[in-house]
């Protein structure tokens, strides 16, 4: 397609591309359909399984950051696909936790790895579990995927853009009857004495191969500008007992061998936003190389977990600009990993934990900027549309959040602001990276939404994501792709 600038294409009447006509349309249909009836199911067994988690990514976040990529290399946006829509399978996962209809992360991620739902804020442990009481998840822990593959010689990689500690990677190799417990200074007292293990002591001694993303802050004791209140470097225990590699910049990981356990801690707390990142840190695409490059070598094949873990905290920010950025950036790690695999023999699956309350819409003309305000079409061109009460509106905004006018960030607010209601008018730019969309009820933090996300699967056995699944189906499909053997309890 060839590109055409956004200014030029909004002054087009009607609004079109230049190669798109009735005829393109059909013979696009036919050329789709013929490609779907040449797929075969591919039922060999995975040598390898890649699991992409993008946090929060529900179905309005996948096409506005469809959009907004696409927008970026100078299309219109709406005809562009994500790396992960080139794969062949695509399903609907339900997200609920045990206990609650809209699901948080810790809930969500444990069904995907142990092939159980869970409560709200577990990690790894079962419903009969109570939150924060640590005597209760003795004998409660559910064994995860990336556990039973390491018992049957797999290599393993966890990589994420947030603290390695938080919630998604940590159901993939701890147990706790609380998310919140990173570190030992994050435990009760209570906890401790009855020999529960803070999450980063966990991850210390999970044996995996490859560890890569933020949280350095867990890992190390006060002294030396970390959290943890019992004296121990956990880093340094590793690198001694493991003989691993320990990294913190982009530079470091790009000239570490690749023969070592290896653990890449880039920031003391999350990673920064894509759209903030310094060449200090490591893009999500460049950790989803060096995993691969190191998990490869491995003669048994392997599982990888890699997570965009702040397009979630971009979201319950408000934040569009930054949520779509790190989408963004999940695409092009996805595009990465397919590029260094075969599906022939690795299960590659992308889905997300749960959604977000954020909308698209608007009746905006194609090709309007996604960040920007609404365009409907007119007599002389696209005219920016207005409300009831008269004011322009965004085509991207949050159910709830921050972005209420008496919540607004101090940068965002002027001496109109001094009471609720909508205040946006035409001379707001709602692209700039720091805009904070619109919201409905005023919270401190955006929620979660309890809508399906999607499933995209490639790859043996990808043919069984068929539907709309419970979330803990797709570990059965993972442990089967793979043969894993479970032994019955």
């Amino acid at each position: 397609m060839n590109k055409i600038g956004l200014t030029a294409l909004l002054l087009c009447a009607p609004i079109a591309l230049a190669n798109e006509s009735p005829a393109q349309w059909y013979a696009d249909g036919e050329a789709e359909l013929a490609q779907a009836l040449a797929m075969q199911p591919n039922t060999a067994k995975a040598r390898n399984v890649i699991l992409f988690v993008g946090d929060g990514m529900g179905i309005s976040t996948l096409t506005a950051t469809r959009i907004y990529d696409g927008q970026r290399q100078g299309k219109a946006g709406e005809e562009h696909r994500l790396a992960w829509e080139s794969l062949p399978y695509v399903a609907l996962s339900k997200t609920y936790n045990t206990n609650l209809q809209t699901p948080d992360s810790a809930g969500t991620m444990s069904a995907m790895m142990t092939g159980i739902k869970t409560g709200f804020s577990l990690i790894s442990v079962n419903q009969n579990t109570r939150l924060g009481d640590c005597a209760s998840s003795r004998g409660n822990e559910v064994p995860t995927l990336l556990q039973q593959a390491q018992a049957q010689g797999l290599a393993t990689g966890v990589v994420s853009t947030a603290r390695l500690t938080h919630a998604t990677p940590a159901a993939t190799y701890a147990h706790a009857a609380d998310r919140g417990w990173e570190s030992d200074a994050d435990m009760p007292e209570s906890a401790r004495r009855l020999g529960c293990r803070d999450i980063a002591s966990q991850m210390m001694t999970a044996g995996l191969d490859v560890m890569l993303g933020g949280g350095k802050r867990s890992f190390v004791p006060v002294s030396a500008g970390g959290k943890r209140t019992d004296g121990r470097d956990l880093v340094q225990e590793w690198k001694t007992s493991a003989r691993g590699r320990f990294v913190q910049t982009a530079e470091e990981l790009n000239r570490a061998d690749q023969d070592s356990p290896l653990l890449g801690l880039f920031s003391d707390s999350h990673m920064a936003y894509e759209l903030d990142r310094t060449a200090g840190q490591p893009s999500l695409s460049e950790m989803t190389r060096q995993a691969i490059t190191r998990l490869q070598k491995k003669p048994a094949g392997f599982f990888l977990m890699v997570e965009g873990g702040r397009i979630d905290h971009a979201h319950h920010a408000g934040n569009a600009a930054r949520a779509l950025g790190d989408g963004k950036a999940l695409s092009g790690a996805v595009q990465t990993a397919l590029a260094m695999v075969d599906l022939k023999d690795t299960l590659v699956i992308v889905t997300a934990d749960h959604s977000h309350v954020f909308t698209m819409g608007g009746y905006s003309v194609r090709g309007n900027p996604i960040l920007g305000l609404v365009t409907t079409p007119g007599q002389k061109g696209p005219e920016v549309a207005t409300a009831l009460d008269g004011k322009p509106y965004t085509t991207l905004g949050y159910a709830n959040g921050p972005g209420y006018a008496e919540n607004l960030p101090m940068a965002q607010r002027d001496d109109s602001k001094a009471k609720a209601g909508r205040h946006l008018h035409n001379k707001v730019d709602t692209r700039q990276l720091n805009y904070y969309q619109e919201t409905l009820v005023p919270l401190e933090s955006e929620t979660h939404g309890g809508e399906d996300v999607a499933i995209f699967a490639g790859g043996p056995w990808a043919h069984l994501f068929h539907g709309t699944h419970e979330q803990h189906y797709i570990y059965h499909v993972m442990r089967h792709a793979l043969g894993l053997e479970v032994k019955a309890e």
